[in-house]
């Protein structure tokens, strides 16, 4: 199986349903997130706070490509990994990009009482999340495949994730 790397805004559930997708197909699961977590020894907030987007955005740019593999992985991305014009055609060319595709209602619903999100601090609102959701569709929209999100199950999106 070519490596699948799971796009799309967070609170989309692309780790959620990269986990469920490993567990069930037996291949290997990696978030970049947890992989910059782990090499900064930080949370992704503090990595913002402390040393700012643009910091963050070089090292998830390195972490995908460095730990990228070509086949039986399953990748889960931050959701502005993919604005990236290198890191973008690197996996369009060498995966299966696949974007969850959520409503700006249902990320809101699922991330309204979530404080983790640097780019919602302090402006969790329907409003932002549209803003951000517009300015990254054009490139989410790339993806080999899309599959709408909202009101399935996690077990739902996997499937289709496989088909």
């Amino acid at each position: 199986m070519k490596t699948i790397c799971l796009i799309g805004m967070m609170g989309s559930g692309k780790t959620s349903a990269a986990e469920l997708f490993a567990k069930t197909y037996g291949v290997e699961f990696l978030d970049a997130d947890k992989i910059i977590e782990d090499r900064e020894h930080k949370s992704i907030t503090d990595i913002f706070e402390q040393k700012g987007e643009e910091y963050f955005r070089q090292i998830e740019k390195l972490a995908i490509l460095m730990y990228f593999k070509p086949k039986d992985t399953i990748f889960s991305l931050g959701g502005g990994a993919f604005e990236d014009e290198q890191t973008r055609e690197f996996l369009l060319k060498n995966s299966t990009v696949i974007y969850l595709k959520t409503s700006a209602k249902t990320i809101y619903n699922r991330l309204k009482n979530d404080n983790t999100r640097p780019l919602l601090s302090g402006k969790m609102d329907l409003e932002n999340i549209n803003n951000i959701l517009k300015n990254r569709e054009k490139n989410y929209l790339l993806a080999h495949k899309i599959i709408a999100t909202d009101n399935k199950t996690l077990q739902q999106i996997v499937t289709e994730i496989n088909q």
